[in-house]
């Protein structure tokens, strides 16, 4: 295609998005309200994720060692386990550590072991924690073969659940944000063939004149692409200043103070979030325009 005629197609589309006012400022907000729906769930998804790697590496096992275990023993226990496959970190956790844990964890009643200082009877272990908490029965398995082991002990329904919740919530963002896109597609296809059906007549006569279908599609895509990025400059806009109020709230909220997880700020989302808008906004323009004309072009 020659330079003047793209250039053509280019402006084109551009000045029918500026001539169609109203058209485009209804397009624009309906793109503006289902973007920020599709905005909304991906930062939801993005920041369940992440809090649930935070969680999954918080949940682990512990590795009780027998008493008779040498300090060998104890070293090389800790190379077997580091070596299983789907193991994260293996922390040691001597019998002292162990003791202050427990009088840490009854606070003012830690009056009731205070004969345990001379006496100590909580064993020493290795605290492990794995990559993927749904593979914690097949890890549990392989660590008891091992020598020097006592026990295990590990919390596998709290595992199982929180693996189980992990896995619902990435399945059902992703249907949400699927059928939100399809949304946006009939919306900005809908749109389009408002335009493309006063401009019928037009079509008609550029057809008759020899014009390939190509050049009369191409100022309804650019119309469509300038709308989907419009809407995506103006929707990035409104989700972050949304996000970071609604940020802000949770951060102050007491409950989340008492917790060790953190949440992702917009400034660490804004390049892959802009990215996602970018893409949805084009994508969306382009197959928009590309279906609200195959009547009129009989593809």
């Amino acid at each position: 295609m020659r330079i003047n005629s793209l250039i053509y197609l280019i402006s084109e589309g551009i000045k029918s998005v500026f001539k169609q006012k109203k058209m485009t400022s209804a397009s624009v907000i309906i793109m503006c309200a289902t973007m920020f729906m599709f905005g909304v769930f991906y930062l939801i998804g993005e920041n369940v994720n992440f809090v649930m790697r935070q969680v999954e590496s918080q949940q682990g096992m512990r590795v009780v060692i027998i008493e008779e275990a040498t300090e060998n023993d104890i070293e090389n226990l800790q190379v077997d386990i580091q070596r299983i496959d789907g193991v994260s970190t293996v922390t040691f956790v001597s019998k002292e550590e162990a003791l202050a844990s427990m009088k840490n964890w009854l606070g003012e009643y830690q009056d009731v072991i205070a004969g345990y200082d001379e006496d100590n009877p909580f064993p020493a272990s290795y605290f492990v924690t794995l990559t993927d908490l749904e593979r914690n029965a097949e890890v549990q398995e392989k660590i008891k073969a091992l020598k020097s082991v006592d026990k295990i002990t590990s919390s596998n329904d709290t595992i199982s659940k929180l693996a189980s919740i992990a896995k619902s919530l990435q399945t059902v963002t992703l249907v949400l944000l699927s059928l939100l896109i399809v949304i946006s597609i009939f919306i900005i296809s809908y749109t389009i063939k408002l335009t493309v059906y006063a401009r019928r007549r037009e079509i008609s006569i550029m057809k008759y004149v020899g014009a390939t279908n190509g050049f009369i599609r191409g100022p309804f895509i650019v119309e469509g692409m300038v709308i989907g990025v419009i809407s995506a400059l103006i929707t990035l806009a409104v989700v972050g200043f949304s996000y970071n109020g609604t940020l802000s709230k949770i951060l102050e909220s007491t409950v989340i103070q008492n917790m060790t997880v953190s949440f992702y700020t917009f400034d660490q989302l804004f390049v892959k979030i802009l990215i996602v808008y970018f893409i949805l906004g084009i994508g969306i323009g382009i197959l928009g325009s590309i279906i609200s004309m195959r009547k009129y072009l009989k593809v």
